[in-house]
């Protein structure tokens, strides 16, 4: 099909500030038309070989029209940038103006990774009446939750970093090349930005002059560490009961996009406002990170029908598209609402829910003598209730914190060589004596674990506040102790995010950790395995452990002293989801 290209097409806002906009328009009469609307250069984007969205020349061969927009304040739009803050109002636009013109029947639609995604959502949170269907890929509905926080309250340090010195490096650059600014931010920023490791360490955090020069927007989020009216203001997430939209979800099990994006799925399919919003909800998930979708990790390889490459993405969005805008009600008859990638067994799978309808819990008790530290320790994790009291206890240090290796987190760890995402071999980490390893039997059976991963602790600390984390790995028979999944708690949130509350020294208290999505067969010869420890750094931040506002405390950090509790009257525990058929 033929086509032809409008390049920087000024496109007006409510408030008159004009956007910077590309058109792929094919050949023929009005059809549908599909809005992507970026924080990154349209130039940069088009080249860039993403593997978890269609290519732009794919949807227009197919008919569609394809709207290329950059955010407000960025690269050739107008405006002031301030992420996320103005995607809703300027989303809501954009999809109107497009169903206006001559080449669009009406019908809008959009798609998109990362930013792109998140502005899909931003979007339908107005309910404009031509958004009929949206594809957010490896996105979220709450900025909190990520991907500035977390579920625990603790701040995505490494990924808040990185990402903004590379923010102002890119525009920067462009800036630069279009004769409209110099090299100071590219300078300044590219210092930061290609070596991370000296401004991650720094104490506060918030002691970063290069990004206060170039990105003031940035200090706004630190001022809100609790999950107060300022992140429910500007999260989608607050309106998905009002959307009427249908959506594809895609992510990857690696990508700290995951528990967010399992988690729209869930809420949009019990309580989109539209039977048919509910209906419509689809959900892909397989064994990638937010950077790589080949599947082919250092520490584990997933086969190759794993990669992104060749699931079929661009198939799965010209079903759901054509579908939704087209009204084809035979495009993906027989599709399954959820497909996800069973690692373990290494094979793809079609399913009806999520989580999965035959879902069991199971507990998985921490036992042990009391000598848990490091994988060599005597830590037990069983399905038996234990019958002994008994506590394990390391020191955490704040100068000193256990490494991040692997997992879900964004490789914008420039400079810094360890920091990698993705299903990395925790047996490193695991010889630190701040880490508590407790280990099931090896395996006479496979026992399969789909789903949401929480963990109950009974833990006390020497501290006003301290932070705690698990880990689940998968020990393979040559000793490879497997990433999986994680998630971390700042203790002063142990009751609400939206309310910090310090601790008791030397009080016990039962604590609750989400360690978010997973999907992954425990083979015999294998052994389930939980490392507990108080940091993941530079996943998150570091507990000072002073009990101050931990982005701006100028105190110096203390050590703290945590005692992780197990037994009949305090019972900590591993909650799997198993799956059994």
């Amino acid at each position: 099909m033929g086509y032809r290209v409008e390049k920087n097409v000024m496109v007006p806002m409510r408030d008159g500030v004009t956007l910077c906009t590309d058109l792929f328009l094919p050949d023929g009469p009005p059809g549908p038309a599909l809005v992507i609307r970026m924080g990154y250069s349209k130039e940069m984007f088009e080249k860039l070989p993403l593997s978890l969205i269609p290519n732009v020349l794919s949807m227009v061969e197919a008919g569609y029209a394809v709207v290329y927009q950059e955010c407000r304040g960025t690269y050739g739009s107008n405006g002031g940038f301030r992420p996320f803050m103005d995607d809703a109002d300027d989303g809501f636009d954009a999809v109107e103006w497009t169903a206006a013109q001559p080449w669009c029947d009406g019908t809008v639609g959009g798609y998109g990774m990362s930013y792109h995604g998140i502005t899909q959502w931003a979007a339908a949170s107005r309910r404009p009446p031509a958004l009929k269907a949206i594809a957010p890929t490896a996105a979220t509905t709450d900025f909190y939750l990520a991907p500035w926080y977390s579920p625990g309250g603790a701040v995505s340090w490494g990924m808040a970093l990185g990402w903004v010195a590379a923010q102002i490096v890119t525009q920067g650059q462009y800036a630069f090349e279009h004769g409209k600014g110099d090299l100071d931010p590219l300078v300044e920023a590219g210092s930061v930005m290609f070596d991370l490791e000296p401004h991650l360490r720094r104490f506060p955090i918030t002691d970063q002059p290069v990004l206060d020069k170039h990105a003031p927007w940035w200090k706004q989020w630190w001022k809100h560490p609790s999950h107060d009216d300022f992140w429910k203001g500007i999260a989608p997430g607050e309106h998905l009961g009002e959307m009427t939209t249908p959506a594809l979800h895609i992510v990857g099990w690696f990508d700290f996009f995951a528990p967010e994006t399992t988690r729209a799925f869930t809420r949009m399919r019990a309580g989109a406002a539209t039977p048919e919003a509910r209906e419509g909800q689809r959900l892909i998930v397989g064994p990638w990170d937010h950077t790589y979708q080949d599947a082919m990790y250092r520490d584990r390889e997933f086969g190759l029908m794993s990669g992104a490459p060749y699931a079929d993405l661009t198939g799965a969005h010209l079903r759901f598209f054509d579908r939704h805008l087209r009204g084809n009600q035979d495009s993906d008859v027989g599709a399954s609402p959820v497909r996800i990638f069973v690692m373990g067994i290494d094979q793809w799978r079609d399913e009806q829910d999520w989580p999965l309808p035959d879902t069991r819990y199971v507990d998985y008790y921490l036992d042990g003598a009391g000598q848990a530290n490091t994988a060599d320790g005597d830590g037990l994790l069983t399905t038996d209730v234990p019958t002994t009291e008994t506590s394990d206890g390391y020191r955490f240090d704040p100068h000193d914190p256990v490494p991040t290796l692997g997992g879900r987190l964004n490789e914008m760890g420039f400079g810094v060589a360890a920091l990698r995402s993705g299903p990395a071999d925790q047996r490193p980490v695991e010889q630190r004596a701040d880490v508590l390893c407790f280990s099931t039997p090896v395996l006479t059976e496979p026992v399969e674990v789909t789903g949401d991963i929480r963990l109950v602790l009974h833990a006390s600390s020497s501290a006003l506040d301290t932070d705690f984390t698990g880990k689940l790995v998968d020990v393979f028979p040559d000793g490879r102790a497997i990433y999986l999944a994680d998630g971390i708690l700042r203790a002063r949130y142990r009751e609400s995010l939206a309310e910090a509350k310090l601790l008791e020294p030397g009080e016990v208290y039962e604590l609750t950790l989400d360690l978010g999505p997973t999907s992954n067969v425990f083979l015999p010869g294998h052994r389930i395995r939980l490392e507990v420890s108080s940091s993941n750094f530079p996943r998150y931040d570091r507990n000072t452990n002073t009990g101050n506002e931990i982005a701006y405390d100028t105190a110096t950090p203390v050590v703290a002293d945590n005692q992780v509790f197990h037994g009949p009257s305090r019972p900590s525990r591993l909650v799997l989801p198993i799956i059994q058929r």
